[in-house]
């Protein structure tokens, strides 16, 4: 599979890593085709990783992964391009973490969400939530994690979703640890579980943990 990953921080750089260990071919895109952050990240990943901008990296990937910042998202992929994003898988795991006076805050938050926000813009690509309720550690390595916890997705596209869960799967995630939430709308719960997973950072001091959703019966 040729994964097109947008964004050269931590997430970005760690799900194109491991997705490259897996024996995909993954472009990482940045603003600019020069980055060096995402030419030596290409340079030390393997043969099959490449560098370039978010246009280059959307139109190189079947798939495409949004790991910019929230408040960038959209920026992020009008550069990329409509064309480049129309008919494909397009998974989002950023979250909407603005800084306001200092004090980190949410922006969009309960009516919106940046999942709702990306799919309107791009309304022929097939928008999918995940991932973004976990440290990026974690995302690409659960086992970092005991025991059975769980990962979301949200989509309107069924098939979509399918695909999504397999691309879990090869991260390590088993299906029947994936939480289908419904449709794009359900974005909005994940991203508003970012002010709880901060809290527990600050009190734990680790970002390696998550959580396991039971159901009686």
């Amino acid at each position: 599979m040729r994964y097109g990953v947008l964004g050269t921080g931590e997430v970005g750089r760690t799900l194109a890593g491991r997705l490259v260990e897996l024996g995909h071919e993954v472009t990482l895109g940045s603003r600019t085709r020069d980055n060096p952050v995402a030419a030596e990240w290409a340079t030390a990943a393997a043969e099959r990783a490449r560098a370039g901008a978010f246009a280059q990296a959307a139109a190189a990937g079947e798939v495409v992964i949004n790991a910019v910042g929230g408040p960038v998202a959209l920026d992020a992929l009008r550069a990329a391009g409509a064309e480049h994003l129309d008919g494909k898988v397009l998974v989002d795991v950023c979250n909407p973490l603005a800084f306001m006076a200092g004090e980190a805050r949410l922006d969009p938050v309960e009516s919106d969400s940046v999942g709702e926000r990306i799919q309107r813009a791009f309304p022929h690509a097939r928008v999918v939530k995940t991932l973004n309720t976990v440290n990026c550690r974690v995302m690409v390595d659960p086992g970092r994690v005991p025991g059975a916890h769980n990962v979301f997705v949200s989509g309107d596209d069924a098939e979509a979703k399918e695909q999504v869960t397999g691309m879990l799967g090869e991260l390590g995630w088993p299906a029947q640890r994936v939480v289908d939430l419904g449709g794009i709308r359900s974005a909005r719960a994940v991203e508003m579980y970012l002010p709880l997973w901060l809290t527990m950072f600050r009190n734990s001091g680790s970002p390696d943990f998550n959580i396991e959703v039971h159901w009686a019966g």
